[in-house]
């Protein structure tokens, strides 16, 4: 075999039962998960918008962003429910560069995943403490899930993973909201049908186990463009886009229909400054129809502290060593623009 085993990775109740959470994070995360549930289940018309850096990689820039957050989330709060994007996981095209938190704690350092498994554990908690918001995780591996799983109030599945088995079972089985992204490919069939898995019960193998999952109806669709094969962007956040995927997701019968639009990756052909353009023009068409104001739920929007990004030394504090992001000004008008415009 060509694996070496380097070293054994704990197991989730281990690292758990080391790092625990106080009655107090537990009973934010409950009041958190209620009410980005309403907004899906439409007992609210308050307006998602999941927003952070493309990934988290220093641990001090992430909570001074966080606490920013909070500060607008007061401001806003009838209107928005405001998601800290923490996603310590990255997924690469190639499989070369930085992964995330979860392989490396350190971006400067080798890989070390049990270092991460415990590093990624302790920046949710104490965004937690520090900002009162719960956040967004990318789960790119499934078995992951479990080491966050009283943490996060939002999980998405990204465009190469949406049509993966494990996946979508897995999301069958959590208890919080769960976004699944067209594929790159653009084909809004495939992103339905990991939505009905995903909204379905299910028995496969989890972490060793047999298990049952009871389905998850808190599962929705994310639009984040498609590339052709020529490897051209192509955007689907227009009008002819959001009424196509509103048509054929209220023919489903899929249990509570709900559209977020991801501002950034092929809807913007990885150009952050247009992200407000194109949020405005989402905002602008959902006001416009009765019908997709009531499915347009959502927006994702990747800013971070300092626009742009920089190279993996990460030397400068708040800017992106992944995909580039807005910077804090801006995407703080754009929360006060996005709230006026609900």
């Amino acid at each position: 075999m060509s694996f070496e085993y380097i070293q054994e990775i704990p197991g989730f109740e281990e690292i758990i039962a080391e790092m625990p959470i106080d009655d107090e994070l537990r009973a934010v995360k409950r009041e958190r998960d209620r009410r980005i549930a309403d907004v899906l289940t439409g007992k609210s018309d308050r307006f998602l918008l999941i927003i952070g850096p493309c990934s988290a990689h220093h641990e001090g820039a992430v909570y001074e962003y966080v606490r920013r957050l909070a500060r607008v989330q007061e401001k806003v709060q009838d209107k928005l429910v405001i998601i800290p994007r923490v996603y310590t996981n990255k997924p690469r095209t190639t499989g070369q560069g930085y992964k995330g938190l979860l392989h490396q704690p350190d971006p400067a350092k080798k890989p070390d995943i049990v270092k991460g498994v415990k590093a990624l554990r302790t920046m949710h908690i104490r965004v937690i403490r520090e900002s009162g918001l719960t956040a967004a995780d990318e789960m790119l591996y499934p078995e992951n899930y479990s080491y966050l799983a009283d943490l996060l109030s939002y999980v998405a599945i990204g465009a190469r993973s949406v049509e993966n088995q494990q996946h979508r079972l897995t999301v069958s089985g959590l208890d919080v909201a769960a976004g699944m992204k067209n594929p790159t490919s653009g084909d809004i069939s495939v992103m339905l049908n990991s939505v009905k898995a995903a909204q379905s019960p299910h028995v496969f193998g989890y972490h060793g186990w047999q298990v049952q999952t009871s389905g998850n109806p808190l599962v929705h669709t994310v639009l984040r463009g498609a590339t052709d094969s020529q490897g051209k962007s192509i955007p689907n956040y227009h009008y002819e886009h959001l009424m196509n995927l509103a048509e054929v997701y209220l023919q489903s019968g899929l249990v509570n229909p709900a559209i977020l639009v991801d501002t950034n990756h092929s809807n913007s052909d990885k150009q952050y400054a247009q992200q407000p353009r194109i949020a405005r023009e989402v905002m602008g068409n959902r006001a416009y129809l009765p019908q997709l104001k009531r499915l347009v739920k959502g927006l994702m929007i990747e800013s971070f502290l300092v626009e742009g990004a920089q190279g993996e030394d990460g030397t400068v504090f708040g800017q992106s060593i992944t995909d580039p992001c807005l910077g804090w000004e801006e995407s703080e008008r754009l929360i006060l623009d996005i709230a006026d415009w609900v």
